[in-house]
C-alpha cells in the first residue's frame, strides 16, 4: 500500500467536458473549431457524443485530447452516452440490449439527462430514462443544456429574452430525483455506480427572435459543468494511453463534477486514514483516524451524505468530518443557491478485503 505522501504526490488532476455534439449530428461546429474553443477555455480533454454517429475525428487536436463516444438515441427516450467503444452501435427501442452490446464491445455508458421535465413552457419534447429498473453503468446527474431546456419559457418575446439574457439563472443544481436514483443504485451495488456532469453542447440557434441567436455557444458551455479527473501520474503523451487513462477514471468514478459558472476553482476533497489518502471513486479501510476532508478558498453550503442519507450540512470553507461507519460517502456543495461541486462516492469499509 502506498504511503499518503506518495499517493497524493502521484495523483494528477485534469479538466474535461463531456456530452458534446458536432456537425455530425445536431451541433453547429466541427471538431477543429470546438477543440480550439476548448483550449481557450482552459479545458484539457473533451468527449464528443454525437447522436447515432461515430464519424467524428479523435486524437490530440489543437493541444486538446478529443475522445469520441456515441449518444445512442431512440427518439425521446433512454438516451445513452456510451464510451470506450470502437465502432458505431445502432439505436433501438430496447435500451437494455444496447447496454449489453456496449459492454460486449468493451465499452461502458451513462444514462443521459434521465429526468427531463414533462411539463415545460416550450415545445421541446422531454427525453427521459423511462424505465429506472434498466440499470446503466453510470448516470449523468447534471446536464447543463437539458436543464436550461426544462426551464426555457417560449411564451412571448419577454420570456424568451429573459431565457436568453439570463440563461444561467435557469440552471441551478441537479434534479433531486436524479440524485435519489443515483444514490439508490449505489446502495444496491457493491461497486461504485459513477456519475458525470454533461454540457450537452449544440450551440443551438434559436430563431424566435427577429435575428437568430446562439444559445449556449461552445465557448459558454465549456465554462459551465466540467469533470475534474484524478489519474496516477500525468496524462501520457501517446493518445491511446491518454484516452485509456481518462476513460478508466470516469468508469471508476475518479472525478468531481464542477460547475465553473458558479466558481471556477475546484476544492480539495479527499478521505484520509492512518495510512493513506484517497480521492473519490476509491476504497479505504476504516480506522480511528478516518476523516473526510473538504477544503475550499470560498465559503460554500456543504452537505455530506452516507449511503444517500445526509449526515452533515453547514456553511464552511473547510470541513474535517470523522467517519465512524462503513459506507459510501459523497459531498455536495452550493454557492448562493447554485450547485458548485458534486463528488463521486468514497467507499469506506471495516473489512480488509473489499
Amino acid at each position: 500500500m502506498k504511503s499518503t505522501e506518495q499517493q497524493r504526490k502521484n495523483f494528477y488532476k485534469s479538466l474535461g467536458v463531456i456530452h458534446i455534439h458536432t456537425l455530425h449530428s445536431d451541433g453547429t461546429e466541427d471538431v477543429e473549431k470546438i477543440s480550439k474553443t476548448a483550449k481557450a477555455c482552459g479545458i484539457d480533454w473533451i468527449i464528443i457524443t454525437d447522436h447515432n454517429n461515430f464519424d467524428v475525428k479523435e486524437g490530440i487536436i489543437n493541444g486538446i485530447t478529443v475522445i469520441k463516444g456515441e449518444e445512442i438515441s431512440w427518439y425521446d427516450q433512454n438516451h445513452y452516452l456510451c464510451l470506450g467503444i470502437d465502432k458505431f452501435i445502432s439505436p433501438s427501442e430496447n435500451i437494455a440490449d444496447k447496454i449489453e452490446e456496449v459492454k460486449k464491445n468493451g465499452g461502458f455508458g451513462f444514462a443521459a439527462h434521465p429526468d427531463e421535465r414533462d411539463k415545460r413552457q416550450n415545445s421541446k419534447q422531454a427525453i427521459k430514462w423511462l424505465d429506472k429498473t434498466v440499470i446503466p453503468d453510470g448516470v449523468e446527474i447534471w446536464n447543463w443544456f437539458s436543464q436550461w431546456g426544462d426551464n426555457y419559457n417560449s411564451k412571448n418575446i419577454f420570456t424568451i429574452a429573459y431565457s436568453y439574457f439570463f440563461r444561467h439563472k435557469l440552471v441551478k443544481k441537479p434534479w433531486q430525483e436524479t440524485l435519489n436514483w443515483w444514490d439508490k443504485l449505489n446502495n444496491e451495488k457493491k461497486e461504485i455506480v459513477p456519475a458525470i456532469g454533461g454540457i450537452d453542447a449544440h450551440a443551438l440557434k434559436i430563431r424566435d427572435y427577429i435575428i437568430p441567436v446562439t444559445v449556449f455557444p461552445y465557448k459558454t458551455t465549456f465554462k459551465t459543468i466540467s469533470n475534474q479527473i484524478f489519474t496516477e501520474g500525468p496524462l501520457k503523451d501517446d493518445f491511446k494511453e491518454r484516452k485509456e487513462q481518462i476513460l478508466n477514471a470516469l468508469k471508476k468514478g475518479n472525478n468531481l463534477i464542477i460547475n465553473r459558472k458558479t466558481y471556477k476553482k475546484a476544492p480539495e476533497i479527499f478521505v484520509k486514514n492512518s495510512n493513506e489518502t484517497i480521492y473519490c471513486g476509491e476504497k479505504i479501510k476504516l480506522d480511528e483516524n478516518t476523516y473526510l476532508n473538504f477544503n475550499c478558498d470560498k465559503q460554500v453550503y456543504l452537505k455530506i451524505y452516507r449511503n444517500g442519507i445526509e449526515i452533515f450540512s453547514g456553511i464552511t470553507k473547510n470541513e474535517k468530518t470523522r467517519i465512524k461507519e462503513s459506507g459510501k460517502y459523497r459531498i455536495e456543495a452550493e454557492i448562493n443557491g447554485y450547485g458548485y461541486v458534486y463528488s463521486n462516492p468514497f467507499v469506506v469499509s471495516e473489512r480488509d478485503n473489499f
